[in-house]
């Protein structure tokens, strides 16, 4: 992850092999054939619903660059399934009593010290990595060792596909909300749900001290497609030339 990851950031990523005995690139699908993240949105050219969980969504045109947008896309999957994966662990730890999620590490007995700990991290995850990372430059697929993909139940479908990005997506955002409620409210995300169930009205992310940052973000975010559809109403036929990143 940290090998793709500095390559994408550093704007010469290798171009990527196509798979072997991959089929065609499908025809480009028009946004009226597919959902889109607000209904009579106009999907980028970069993004023709090729990829999974593709809805045409990339205000910033972050992936305008065909080179680097596998690797974003790779990037959204390894970091959406560490997500899933840490979301039910917190929820579990405090669930069984372990404690907060940001302090039950410090209770974890070990026969190995930290120094010892953190040197097979970096040996064990840097090999798999380094691994993954070649494997992807020569296909294109996210794979384990000499596997790529890494499928051994044959559950890969466009559906499962889909279903994945759906998923990492939300348990990123899952991760984001137990971080937020941690550093505002100091408690768990049990401790709030539980918080939230026996008083809604007055324990909930409106009534907290962020409150008002809040309730501005999600008054920019509603109407932002309001905005994107004035902008083209009023911009003529020129296409958006901004990219947040130069490269």
């Amino acid at each position: 992850m940290f090998a793709s990851a500095m390559s994408a950031f550093a704007g010469r990523c290798p171009a990527l092999r196509p798979a072997a005995g991959r089929p065609a690139r499908s025809v480009t699908r028009m946004a009226a054939d597919r959902p889109m993240w607000y209904p009579g949105a106009t999907p980028p050219d970069h993004l023709d619903g090729t990829m999974a969980g593709d809805y045409g969504f990339d205000p910033l045109a972050l992936g305008a660059n065909e080179n680097l947008l596998p690797w974003f896309r790779e990037a959204e999957l390894m970091n959406g399934r560490f997500a899933m994966v840490a979301v039910p662990g917190i929820i579990m730890t405090e669930l069984l009593g372990f404690g907060n999620f940001w302090e039950a590490g410090a209770n974890v007995q070990s026969p190995l010290s930290l120094q010892a700990l953190i040197g097979l991290q970096v040996v064990i995850m840097g090999a798999l990595e380094y691994k993954r990372f070649e494997i992807f430059k020569k296909t294109g697929e996210c794979g384990l060792l000499g596997f790529a993909p890494f499928d051994p139940m044959g559950m890969k479908s466009e559906e499962t596909m889909v279903k994945e990005v759906k998923n990492a997506r939300l348990g990123m955002l899952a991760f984001i909300g137990f971080c937020s409620q941690a550093a505002v409210q100091g408690k768990g995300p049990v401790a709030c749900f539980a918080a939230h169930i026996k008083d809604p009205l007055h324990e909930n992310i409106y009534t907290s001290k962020v409150g008002p940052e809040v309730t501005a973000a999600i008054v920019c975010l509603a109407i932002w497609p309001f905005i994107v559809e004035a902008q083209k109403a009023l911009g003529g036929k020129d296409k958006e030339t901004f990219r947040a990143l130069p490269w």
